[in-house]
């Protein structure tokens, strides 16, 4: 998890950080309502997953989330993934609405913490200690900056979260540790890529993660 948080711990940085962050969350939301059920068996930026394997991982990522913001996020059923969709159209249609409402679980949980300082478990990271608040949401806001260009990406349409958003992201991504961990199947985030000249903040956070910012669907 990074560690460069700063300008995110007074009250009004917080408060500001949490409404980038529901923004950011709604506005993966919109862009998953444009999924149609032909559309789950597309490849994505993410290697080998499909837009269904990204979903059911953006839906149980939201669930953990919340759950360590009420502080129960050592309890593994909260980060369980469900498969997404399938071929009828009405598990299909389960799947967005169930994204729907984790997205709203976890913006409605997050805007509920006390402070930046409040205590976040997260196993993925570490099962040894915990996460400030500040942190944690500022991980996720990152998060589904990415998940929300992999989505738009895979759709062919287009991703602009804004530039108070990116300005936000761009320093929490540069933070992540690199290194070998980068590497393992559970990595969040693949090896660092070098970013194109001029890369834009967008781009520039891509390629800081692994993710090839010129990637599209085959």
């Amino acid at each position: 998890m990074p560690t460069n948080m700063k300008g995110l711990t007074s009250p009004a940085d917080f408060d500001r950080l949490r409404r980038l962050h529901a923004r950011v969350i709604r506005d993966s939301v919109a862009l998953v309502h444009r999924i149609g059920p032909a559309d789950l068996a597309r490849p994505t930026p993410c290697g080998g997953w499909t837009l269904a394997d990204l979903l059911a991982h953006m839906t149980a990522q939201h669930h953990g989330f919340a759950a360590a913001a009420r502080g129960y996020g050592l309890n593994p059923a909260h980060w369980e993934v469900r498969p997404a969709g399938g071929d009828a159209p009405a598990r299909y249609g389960e799947a967005v609405e169930r994204y729907g409402e984790a997205a709203e679980r976890v913006v409605a949980a997050f805007a509920a913490v006390d402070g930046p300082d409040t205590a976040f478990a997260l196993p993925e990271f570490s099962r040894d200690r915990t996460f400030r608040a500040a942190r944690a949401i500022g991980f996720h806001l990152l998060d589904y900056v990415v998940h929300g260009w992999d989505v738009a990406r895979s759709l062919g349409l287009p991703y602009d979260p804004g530039p108070d958003v990116l300005a936000v992201a761009l320093p929490i991504a540069e933070a992540v540790p690199v290194g070998e961990a980068r590497t393992a199947p559970s990595s969040p985030f693949g090896p660092e890529l070098p970013p194109a000249t001029g890369a834009d903040p967008l781009d520039r956070i891509l390629t800081t993660l692994g993710r090839p910012a010129a990637w599209r669907p085959c």
